[in-house]
């Protein structure tokens, strides 16, 4: 496998709308000082605070990110990058398993929304029902460094069939962590010509900041349309 140096900016990740508002729980108390006695009742249960304060057998908590110390200098994004290796699907994701997350991301606005309509459409095909309205948020963040690369190549782990392609894609992550591989480069399974990348290690996200919103929107059928908002 090939050896991509990376020096770019900006790079897409599209997270849902409803992750990126202020904490909900704000609206039922009258002050910060109840909303932090809810957000500690909260945490009992947040798999992303949990990881940060003791960590998890997949992930030392010290991989993460924490925000500085010096109010101006607060890391922006520090709940968003966690998340992303906290929450996780059951069974995981290509190049993740269900233990540890990882933060998926692509050159371009319209391979990140081709990748996440692909999931969102396979779970309205699984209630039977192509209505739907979905809002996104675009966070970008900067990459340097050299990482594996999967172009040019017919890795099985690039099939497109989940169930075939991501058993393969978790071995390859697993085998490429260990030898001391910080992210993966692999072209879109769901963009023809997208370019998408993998981060293993929150340590490499860099300058995490909000981009625009976008709406997908099924309309009776599985294809889907994208609206800037």
């Amino acid at each position: 496998m090939r050896i991509t140096s990376v020096n770019d900016r900006a790079l897409v990740r599209l997270i849902s709308e409803t992750h990126h508002k202020p904490p909900v729980l704000r609206g039922l108390v009258d002050s910060d000082e109840e909303a932090a006695i809810l957000a500690e009742i909260e945490g009992e249960t947040s798999a992303r605070l949990i990881a940060e304060a003791q960590g998890s057998p997949a992930l030392d908590r010290r991989e993460l990110a924490f925000a500085r110390r010096s109010h101006d200098l607060t890391l922006y994004g520090q709940s968003h990058i966690n998340a992303a290796f906290t929450y996780t699907r059951p069974k995981g994701n290509r190049f993740n398993t269900g233990d540890r997350g990882a933060w998926y991301c692509a050159w371009n606005m319209l391979t990140s929304a081709q990748e996440v309509g692909f999931h969102r459409t396979r779970e309205l095909g699984f209630i039977g029902r192509y209505e739907d309205e979905a809002r996104y948020v675009e966070l970008l963040a900067d990459f340097i460094g050299d990482f594996p690369d999967l172009h040019g190549e017919a890795h099985p782990a690039l099939d497109p069939v989940p169930e075939r392609g991501y058993a393969v894609g978790q071995r390859l992550a697993a085998d490429l962590r260990s030898e001391g591989h910080r992210g993966l480069i692999y072209p879109s399974v769901r963009h023809s010509g997208g370019r998408c990348f993998v981060a293993f290690d929150p340590g490499i996200i860099q300058n995490v900041r909000p981009g625009a919103s976008w709406k997908l929107v099924w309309q009776g059928a599985p294809e889907f349309t994208i609206e800037g908002l």
